[in-house]
């Protein structure tokens, strides 16, 4: 007998959506830190993968923060 789907419990996404973008906030923090203490012994190669991560970065964060807005707005979503 196949078990039944688990209710769709959304009570503490906005908690996680934090989470996520506190991450991925502190890893943009440190890249950019590392870039700055690296700079002369990174290669153009690793500096171009470096800041597409970093671009990559800047679109979750600005996804997370409107997911959060939207949470708030209807946490029944």
């Amino acid at each position: 007998m196949p078990n039944p789907p688990k209710p769709d419990d959304r009570s503490d996404n906005v908690e996680h959506l934090q989470e996520s973008l506190s991450n991925t906030m502190e890893n943009m923090r440190e890249t950019e830190d590392y870039l700055k203490a690296h700079r002369g012994e990174i290669g153009h190669e690793q500096r171009a993968d470096l800041a597409r991560q970093q671009s990559q970065r800047a679109e979750a964060i600005e996804g997370f923060r409107d997911e959060i807005e939207d949470e708030a707005e209807d946490p029944s979503r």
